[in-house]
């Protein structure tokens, strides 16, 4: 079965080996055992059952959250000649019976279908008349009421596995903690022994956390240095979407907006435009994005703070999924903290417990001196321990002055202890800035001796210590109220045997630090433009973005190795033996067409 694999590999998809677990899960699969599968963005999670897929003599069926998402899967898998058809909302009366059909005449290898859509009657006895091999259940953190993005039907998954007891059932995820991971095994009643776990690490981006202070000044700065190249900007409100991209609009940029408040239509048109590579740049609400496997994305930054980590590396991890250099910029700034906090507050009690968890461990990876990767990969339970990755601001700054804030730390514990530790870090500082709030007046604080001791300091500057007290081991913040308690450590700061040291934040203007990346290939970029021009011609002709003929890093590495036969161009990334029928003799005639050009020009 393994080589069967190895031919499809080569032949259906134009891959030469397979990627990191992905053997060994496709063989599990194949031997009908239940598995897990924890495979970063960009990792290759599709091809695990898509393979399978290919070698079962039934249909697999593939549970996905998202249109955007089957429908750039079944156009990828249309182009490659595999039968491959989805059912959900978007289609007419006339094509939804029509894949009906094909269906029922056993012509189709992948079904995609919505949980929504499997869960109704109507499905379940569609396919209960077809042999299901295999049920693969995309995005499957959604199952875990722990996970960032629990949906209440996704649950209801395990109950529906018992209509095809045959069918192998492989659940995939690029985000899921270790509480996650077993919630899911649970659900679904996977043995232990069937979980895959790549590494987290996507060594091909670079992260950058800078301070936010005039972030359209920031973001403008930023996107100078990168003219031509396809991005994502989150913003964390539908008003500063629009704001944003009117701005960049005005500034000759090419960009789109997405977001819940416009209409399908709309949504739609400008995800097909950023996809196709007809604009540049998208600015988005966390609506945009999911399911999109758009791989030359080079950059992803966020104008405002994300939720939680699953959010963020669910994020970055839309950039650079060809495995070429993407740059991922987070602009991190205080007043931010405050907008999830007042979301946060909205919610119950026990939705407040795990929201701030998460928001904790968002801020202290954002705080971090040390290598960004490490708290990061961490967080998902991986042992990163690599001092510098030299892919992160952290790592190429390298050491950082910190200063002497023993006094400043034991101003701040002071008033802590003062207000008997009853408090959260807001509080703390208003009475150390010597606020007439309120709320200072009502508790009295106006009276303590730590009242107005840190008016030198601004509040976000304070905010920026506390929270370096914090991560210091110096207090703890109870994770449903928000209080601080003091821990034995802040007793010897009091006492003078123990010196803190740390960052005080600067109030002037930070530029995004731009990250100098290195030439990805030596390639011929004169070429590398023609091919693309083709590829642009190829794919507005049939109808689909331009990555589906084929990706940047196939166009590189021909511009690289100039392929000038049909057996040399096999040996090229993608190229596989139905793309090599379709598109070959386009690129070939490019490629041979420019060099006998160059050799002309050099002889003359």
């Amino acid at each position: 079965m393994t080589d069967k694999a190895k031919n499809i590999l080569a032949e259906v998809f134009g891959y030469s080996e397979f990627r990191s677990h992905q053997r060994k899960i496709i063989e599990n699969v194949l031997q009908k055992r239940h598995t897990l599968v924890i495979m970063p963005t960009g990792g290759g999670k599709s091809l695990c059952y898509q393979i399978p897929a290919l070698i079962f003599e039934g249909l697999t069926i593939v549970v996905s959250p998202l249109i955007s998402l089957m429908k750039d899967q079944v156009e990828q898998l249309t182009e490659l000649g595999v039968s491959a058809l989805f059912l959900n909302s978007s289609l007419s009366g006339e094509e939804y019976s029509r894949n009906v059909e094909l269906l029922k005449k056993k012509e189709v290898k992948l079904l995609y279908l919505a949980p929504e859509t499997l869960l109704t009657q109507r499905t379940l006895s569609l396919l209960s008349s077809l042999q299901i091999d295999c049920m693969a259940i995309d995005e499957a953190h959604c199952i875990s009421e722990w996970g960032h993005d629990f949906r209440p039907e996704y649950r209801k998954l395990a109950g529906v596995r018992t209509h095809f007891p045959s069918a192998t059932c492989i659940a995939l995820t690029a985000t899921a903690t270790l509480r996650v991971r077993e919630d899911i095994k649970s659900s679904l009643g996977f043995d232990v022994s069937n979980e895959f776990i790549a590494s987290f690490n996507r060594q091909n981006l670079y992260l950058n956390i800078t301070p936010k202070d005039k972030p359209v000044s920031q973001t403008i700065d930023f996107l100078s240095g990168h003219s031509g190249e396809s991005g994502i900007i989150y913003c964390f409100s539908r008003k500063q979407v629009d704001k944003l991209y009117e701005i960049l609009q005005d500034g000759g940029y090419s960009v789109r907006p997405y977001h819940a408040g416009l209409s399908d239509k709309e949504r739609a048109v400008n995800q097909e435009l950023f996809i196709k590579d007809d604009v540049q740049i998208i600015v988005a609400t966390i609506a945009f994005g999911m399911g999109i496997n758009k791989p030359n994305v080079r950059f992803v930054i966020h104008f405002d703070l994300p939720k939680n980590i699953e959010t963020y590396y669910q994020e970055i991890g839309r950039a650079g999924r060809d495995g070429l250099k993407a740059e991922c910029v987070l602009l991190f700034g205080y007043g931010d903290i405050r907008k999830i906090k007042y979301f946060i507050n909205q919610k119950s009690e026990d939705e407040q417990l795990v929201a701030n968890i998460h928001l904790n461990a968002l801020l202290q990876f954002a705080e971090t001196s040390v290598c960004r990767r490490r708290p990061l990969l961490n967080y998902f339970g991986e042992d990163y321990q690599i001092e510098k990755c030299d892919m992160c601001d952290n790592c190429l700054a390298g050491d950082k002055e910190l200063a002497d804030i023993t006094v400043l730390a034991q101003k701040f514990l002071s008033c802590v202890k003062r207000t008997n530790e009853m408090f959260g870090i807001n509080h703390i500082i208003d009475i150390l800035r010597g606020s007439q709030s309120q709320k200072i007046y009502n508790f009295e604080h106006e009276k303590l001796s730590t009242y107005g001791i840190g008016k030198d300091y601004s509040g976000k500057q304070w905010f920026h210590l506390a929270r370096q007290f914090i991560n210091n081991g110096l207090m703890i913040q109870d994770a449903k109220y928000g209080s601080l308690k003091l821990t034995e450590k802040a007793y010897d700061v009091f006492k003078g045997t123990e010196k803190v040291f740390g960052m005080i934040e600067e109030e002037d203007l930070r530029q995004v630090k731009q990250q100098k990346r290195e030439v990805e290939n030596d390639y011929d970029r004169v070429l590398f433009e023609k091919l693309r021009i083709m590829r642009k011609e190829l794919a507005d002709k049939a109808g689909v973005p331009p990555y589906i003929i084929f990706p940047d890093k196939t166009l590189i590495e021909m511009s690289t190795h100039y392929p000038r036969s049909d057996e040399s161009l096999f040996y090229i990334h993608g190229v596989g033996t139905v793309k090599h029928k379709k598109y070959g003799a386009y690129f070939l005639d490019i490629i041979n067409s420019y060099l006998e050009q160059k050799i002309a020009n050099n002889v003359s």
